[in-house]
């Protein structure tokens, strides 16, 4: 990952671009990958982790309505968050990350290893879903920060 980053950074840079994150599943291990690359302070803006609920309302201004409908993993929560990031950031490109990485937590609708990844640029919001194997936290957790690190590189 530590390649993707530096890639990320180096394009960043060139094209005088700034980055947030808004990261809940994924615990701080996509700003700290970006942030562990010597630079990356000319382009990284900000990383919030909103690991609950409450702090994906009061700090991203997620509507507690989206969330009791759809649930925090949803393509409707990851929706909010990268919008909103955007808002508060006032970064070129926002991405926002909320699923679950287990062990527990999963249903039939809604299994261990769902993530949903997004990412605005300009006026364009993406929102990517991912199923990734259930092979165990950390797996997801890492696979959904590389999964990110790509999205962000193929739209820069």
């Amino acid at each position: 990952m530590k390649k993707l980053s530096q890639k990320i950074i180096k394009l960043l840079k060139k094209k005088k671009l700034k980055v947030s994150f808004a990261e809940s599943c994924t615990g701080g291990l996509l700003s700290s990958n970006i942030t562990s690359i010597s630079g990356s302070s000319k382009v990284f803006s900000m990383g919030l982790v909103t690991y609950s609920n409450q702090s994906k309302n009061r700090l991203l201004k997620v509507p507690k309505k989206i969330i009791n409908k759809y649930g925090a993993v949803s393509a409707q929560c990851c929706y909010s968050m990268v919008a909103n990031l955007s808002k508060i950031s006032k970064s070129d490109i926002a991405v926002s990350i909320t699923g679950i990485a287990g062990p527990s937590g999963g249903s039939k609708l809604k299994p261990i290893g769902l993530v949903f990844i997004g990412i605005k640029l300009k006026n364009n919001i993406i929102i990517n879903k991912f199923i990734f194997k259930n092979k165990g936290r950390v797996y997801i957790r890492r696979s959904a920060v590389k999964k990110t690190l790509k999205i962000i590189l193929e739209n820069i």
